[in-house]
């Protein structure tokens, strides 16, 4: 089943309930700051679980205390779509158990 890209507007709706995310180009962008490089390799970790689960995977970046992702849908054309908006809630929901801001 093909996956629709989103519309801007959808798109725009969808970020103004996922704070601290913003569209970069054509991805979904967000950066954490951790406590710890340890408590960022942890989130890091969680993170590439949620997107096993989720069978949609980000750019996702490890720095000493930050955490990166950047995504979109490459079966899409490289568009934002629900899958992208999916990943992006389940990172928010653990992002907290982290310690993240």
């Amino acid at each position: 089943m093909p996956v629709e890209p989103l519309s801007q507007k959808e798109i725009e709706d969808r970020l103004a309930e996922l704070p601290g995310w913003s569209l970069d180009g054509d991805r979904l962008t967000r950066s954490s700051r951790l406590g710890s490089h340890f408590a960022a390799t942890a989130m890091v970790v969680h993170i590439a679980r949620v997107q096993e689960e989720l069978d949609h995977h980000s750019d996702l970046t490890l720095g000493y205390d930050t955490v990166s992702l950047s995504v979109h849908t490459h079966s899409a054309g490289g568009a934002v779509t629900e899958k992208d908006v999916e990943l992006a809630r389940r990172v928010e929901d653990l992002a907290p158990g982290h310690g993240a801001h």
